[in-house]
């Protein structure tokens, strides 16, 4: 009997063990990218006002990285508060909370250009934070040198505000997992043209990180294999609803198959210059995280270029209520 007791406890010591080392492991080899570029970004008004236009309309910066009025249709950002900070990702009482950081000059104006990039295409801050992959740094990674800087400089250029947002909340093995995900960019040396729609159209899907919210996942926050863009994500809303992404594949009788190109265009360009209704009540369980308001700028070119490389997407039959 000792002797079991005496094998049991060493087995134990020994998972103790390898556990620690394990956890020593992560915490030392990862985040696993290189250090910060040693580049400074130079504000021409070209780079500005294209940085302008991604930032508010493609990329989605200044309205994640803000706070949002969920009374009123679509979430629009509350006045002043643009690069600030503080809007919630995640479920409340749970394993996942985060909260957008502020990121304009007041917080980031002793970064590099360099440390802002690493961050913005590999998923590691300054201090070597692994970011959560909510952020969608593995699609900017993806994205054209020249744009990257175009959004840096225009970042640069919003008011400093100084707002203070909570820290992340992360129930293990989560800190763990989320160090091993940032990995090294592969920024593109240009811009598709935009005489090749499909091609353009692309570029800009991963720029707007369309998949991220419009693919399913599994338990472990995987893609389901073969079911891009088909839609069933589920998202909380503040007020306690629930919201299921659209199927945005081709198929014809459950995703957008039987859409013309101008009423997709148009179903964006509905929201442009409108005033969100303030949501009454239940009203507030049927509000949406899909950011029309931000998306309605977007000039028809680039929407129609959306538009064509989803066709080119493998429809998936998956009904969403």
């Amino acid at each position: 009997m000792r002797r079991l007791i005496r094998f049991a406890l060493w087995g134990l010591a020994l998972a103790v063990v390898a556990a620690g080392a394990g956890v020593a492991y992560l915490m030392t080899a990862f985040p696993d990218v290189p250090p910060a570029e040693a580049v400074t970004i130079e504000a021409t008004p070209e780079r500005l006002a294209r940085g302008e236009y991604l930032a508010r309309h493609v990329t989605g910066c200044v309205f994640c990285h803000a706070q949002r009025d969920w009374t009123r249709y679509g979430a629009p950002v509350t006045p002043g508060t643009e690069g600030a900070g503080g809007e919630f990702f995640g479920e409340p009482g749970t394993a996942l909370q985060l909260w957008a950081p502020n990121i304009t000059p007041a917080r980031l104006r002793e970064w590099t250009d360099g440390e802002i990039i690493r961050a913005m295409t590999t998923g590691v801050s300054r201090d070597g934070t692994a970011l959560f992959p909510i952020m969608p740094y593995l699609k900017y990674g993806g994205l054209a040198r020249e744009d990257v800087a175009a959004v840096v400089a225009y970042i640069r250029s919003l008011p400093a505000r100084s707002h203070e947002t909570r820290s992340r909340e992360l129930g293990f093995p989560l800190p763990l997992i989320v160090r091993t995900i940032p990995q090294p960019a592969a920024l593109r040396d240009a811009i598709p043209p935009a005489t090749d729609r499909v091609a353009y159209g692309e570029y800009l899907v991963n720029a707007a990180a369309c998949a991220d919210c419009h693919t399913p996942q599994d338990d472990q926050g995987q893609p389901l294999p073969g079911m891009d863009f088909a839609g069933g994500f589920e998202l909380w809303l503040e007020g306690g609803g629930r919201q299921k992404v659209a199927n945005i594949t081709p198929d014809a009788t459950t995703g957008i198959g039987s859409w013309t190109e101008e009423q997709f265009v148009d179903k964006f360009k509905s929201f442009e210059g409108v005033e969100p209704r303030t949501l009454v009540g239940a009203e507030r369980l049927e509000n949406t995280h899909m950011p029309w308001l931000a998306y309605s700028g977007m000039t028809r070119e680039d929407l129609s270029a959306i538009y064509a490389y989803l066709r080119t997407v493998k429809p998936v039959v998956n009904r969403i209520k």
